[in-house]
């Protein structure tokens, strides 16, 4: 699967193009921006996009009008095919956001219930109860999202929905040649559909990849043979940042021993989890961790450790905002262009190093070293072992373990590093130290 080999750029499109809070109606070509990033995204290491929504909605994305028209926010259905091969001819997969939960109550079904009521033939194409009512005083009750009423809960036991949805996945990738599907709130659907799903994906295009938004739990539930490719690992998210911030890399290394360490019990050995420093629904990177010298370090963890690395836009030169209680629109700005500068250096050589490293993309997990402050870890994958070491303290640190070789190259910097007598790492370093036979 190529994903496994892949890293991952986040875009949230409504936001980075600018468009309007609420659905104006009003056409715009605002997506063509997108085809101006690609050279950036090349250039920072990703050969991979994943989209958040893009399809016709009242307001956030994920308040679905139309799964078939792109937003006229944004633009037309021709001019997404348009960015999508841009990103193609750059060898850019794409994966796009499929909303299947929940639909907003503009959904062009769910205005026909409101309309007709009883008389709907698409009644059942959601929860249903005519015999209470909501605030927006329908005259019935349905079933939404985590109480939110302006996000109603599909039925995908019916199949005539199911039939809708894998129709329209079918629709996307024969119209826009999408690479793979982002599930939101995947923990919320029918595991049956996940199924289906599955096995619609298996045949509509080689390698057509699935990842579902996950956040607790045992996440064997959704992913697997038959079930989605992967999953977000916000379990590690937590640990990535909260173990800089405490000074304690026992909670992420924890975490990484859990999820993929040696032993028989661990979790989730051999999958390849969707890994990130921040996304579009919570506070950036740099906003988040209390030391701005320990910014290059979360992304270092988050390239070393096991799973898929997806970088958020923006948080690549550093970009800040807060998480805001009732609006997550700080954390979805517009920018004109892309910014570079020394951190996006460091990111870009992490990506790289990754992206060409078998044991970086399908190694295992061995813990060397660990201090409150400091980390060694290894990767290995057949011929290929790397060594990911991480001093988070002010103090230079002089490493002594067991390296199991007497020299190695620094995948980052190219660096010869002999370890003859241990090893130095500086204050605030990271290094991939890919190890000599």
């Amino acid at each position: 699967m190529w994903a496994e080999n892949a890293v991952f750029y986040q875009i949230y499109p409504l936001g980075l193009c600018g468009a309007p809070a609420l659905n104006d109606g009003e056409p715009a070509h605002r997506i063509a921006r997108l085809a101006d990033w690609t050279e950036h995204i090349e250039k920072l290491g990703a050969n991979a996009v994943y989209l958040s929504p893009v399809f016709e909605s009242d307001e956030h994305g994920y308040d679905t009008r139309d799964y078939r028209k792109l937003d006229c926010r944004l633009g037309t259905n021709e001019d997404f095919r348009a960015v999508v091969d841009a990103f193609h001819k750059r060898g850019i997969k794409v994966v796009i956001d499929a909303v299947f939960n929940h639909v907003g109550r503009n959904f062009w079904a769910f205005c026909d219930v409101r309309e007709k009521k009883w008389d709907s033939p698409y009644k059942d194409w959601f929860c249903l109860n005519f015999d209470g009512n909501t605030a927006y005083n329908d005259g019935f009750w349905y079933e939404a999202w985590e109480g939110h009423y302006n996000l109603v809960k599909l039925n995908l036991r019916n199949p005539a929905v199911a039939d809708y949805l894998i129709e329209t996945v079918k629709f996307w990738v024969d119209t826009f040649d999408v690479d793979g599907l982002r599930l939101d709130v995947a923990y919320c659907l029918d595991l049956d559909f996940i199924r289906r799903l599955r096995a619609f994906a298996d045949t509509v295009k080689p390698e057509f990849f699935l990842v579902g938004e996950t956040l607790h739990g045992d996440y064997n539930r959704w992913v697997g043979d038959g079930l989605l490719h992967s999953c977000t690992n916000y379990e590690c998210y937590k640990g990535l940042y909260s173990s800089l911030n405490s000074m304690n890399l026992f909670e992420i290394v924890h975490s990484l021993k859990r999820q993929f360490g040696p032993e028989p019990w661990t979790l989730y050995k051999g999958r390849h989890l969707l890994c990130f420093a921040d996304n579009h629904d919570v506070t950036r990177a740099a906003s988040i961790l209390t030391n701005p010298e320990h910014l290059p370090l979360i992304y270092a963890l988050m390239f070393g450790m096991p799973g898929i690395p997806c970088v958020y836009y923006g948080s690549e030169w550093g970009e800040k905002a807060q998480k805001q209680p009732g609006s997550d629109a700080n954390l979805r700005p517009a920018f004109e262009r892309p910014q570079w500068n020394a951190l996006t250096d460091r990111i870009a050589a992490m990506a790289k190093a990754h992206r060409e490293s078998e044991a970086l993309c399908q190694g295992d997990f061995h813990d060397k070293l660990l201090t409150n402050r400091q980390t060694i870890f290894q990767r290995q994958s057949g011929g290929e072992r790397v060594l990911v070491a991480i001093n988070a303290d002010g103090a230079p640190y002089h490493a002594h373990c067991d390296f199991g070789c007497g020299r190695a190259v620094d995948l980052l910097t190219g660096s010869d590093v002999d370890f003859g007598g241990g090893l130095e790492l500086p204050p605030y370093s990271a290094m991939f130290l890919k190890c000599e036979r």
